[in-house]
C-alpha cells in the first residue's frame, strides 16, 4: 500500500532525525532504567517457558534489544528490520551482522507468515504512520506471540488531560481532535523525539485480541490499577491462537 504524501513527509522527517541523531541516539533515547528497558527484561523472562528460539524485532534502532537477547539467551534467532541506515550503521558497529540487522518496512514485512515464534517493537509503533497496519504484519508473521512496548497517550499528563483525552476518545473525537492538535499534520515534531503521532497501545488492543488466546499487559514506567487511565508507557504480550489465519499481506 503506498503512503499518501503526508505520511511521505512524515517519514522523510524522520529518517532526516535519525541520520542527524544516529551519533547520540543512544545518549538521547537509551537510560538503563528507562520504560523500554524494563519491558525488554519482562520479555526476555518468558523466552524459555513459551519455548521462543527466533525473535523478529521491528524498528530496532542502533540494536539494544538484538544486543541484550543475544547477551542472555545466545540460542535464540534474532533479525531486527531497521530502516534507518545511519541507525543500522551504529548497530553494526556495536557488533551487529549484516544479517541481523536489516533494512525493512514495519508496515510491509519481507518475511512469510508464521517465519519467527515471536514478533516484538520497542517504542516504534509511535513513529509509524500506520500502527494498525504494522501490527498486522507483527500477527502475521509471528507463531507463537506478539510484544509490544509502547505509549499510551491516554495515560499521559495531568488527571484533568488524561480525563479530557479520554473523555473524547470515549465520544469517538479524539483523531477529529488530533487533527485539530497537529494542524492538519497528525503528527508533531520534537528535538527529543524527531516524528512522533499520538498513539496509544489500547488502540490496537482488539486487534491483537482477536488474533491472540490471551493477552497480558503491564505499566513500564508508572501508573495505578486501571492502566489505561493512569499509565504513560504500556507493555502487551499477546499468545497467539493456532487456529486463526494470519491477516492477508497486502
Amino acid at each position: 500500500m503506498k503512503a499518501s504524501g503526508a505520511q511521505q513527509t512524515a517519514i522523510q522527517l524522520q529518517r532526516a532525525y535519525y541520520a542527524q541523531t544516529a551519533n547520540r541516539y543512544d545518549e538521547m533515547h537509551l537510560h538503563e532504567d528507562d520504560e523500554h528497558s524494563f519491558a525488554l527484561r519482562y520479555m526476555l523472562s518468558i523466552l524459555s517457558s513459551w519455548g521462543i528460539r527466533s525473535i523478529l524485532d521491528i524498528g530496532s534502532g542502533t540494536g539494544r534489544g538484538l544486543l541484550e537477547t543475544i547477551k542472555e539467551q545466545p540460542e535464540v534467532f534474532v533479525i531486527g528490520v531497521e530502516p534507518s541506515a545511519e541507525l543500522r550503521a551504529i548497530g553494526h558497529s556495536k557488533g551487529l551482522s549484516k544479517t541481523q540487522l536489516i533494512d525493512g518496512d514495519a508496515q510491509m514485512l519481507a518475511f512469510k507468515d508464521r517465519s519467527f515464534d515471536l514478533v516484538c517493537e520497542f517504542g516504534a509503533l509511535h513513529h509509524i504512520p500506520d500502527p494498525h497496519r504494522a501490527v498486522a504484519e507483527m500477527l502475521r508473521v509471528a507463531r507463537k506471540a506478539i510484544f509490544i512496548s509502547d505509549s499510551n497517550n491516554f495515560g499521559q499528563g495531568s488527571k484533568l488531560s488524561r480525563t479530557l483525552k479520554q473523555v473524547i476518545n470515549a465520544a469517538g473525537l479524539w483523531p477529529f481532535v488530533n487533527t485539530i492538535r497537529t494542524k492538519g499534520k497528525g503528527y508533531f515534531l520534537s528535538e527529543e523525539d524527531g516524528v512522533g503521532y499520538s498513539y496509544s497501545v489500547f488502540n490496537n488492543y482488539r486487534q491483537i485480541r482477536d488474533a491472540c488466546e490471551s493477552v497480558h499487559m503491564l505499566n513500564t514506567a508508572s501508573g495505578g490499577p486501571n492502566l489505561y487511565r493512569t499509565a504513560a508507557h504500556v507493555a502487551l504480550l499477546g499468545r497467539k491462537r493456532e487456529d486463526v489465519e494470519p491477516p492477508v499481506k497486502q
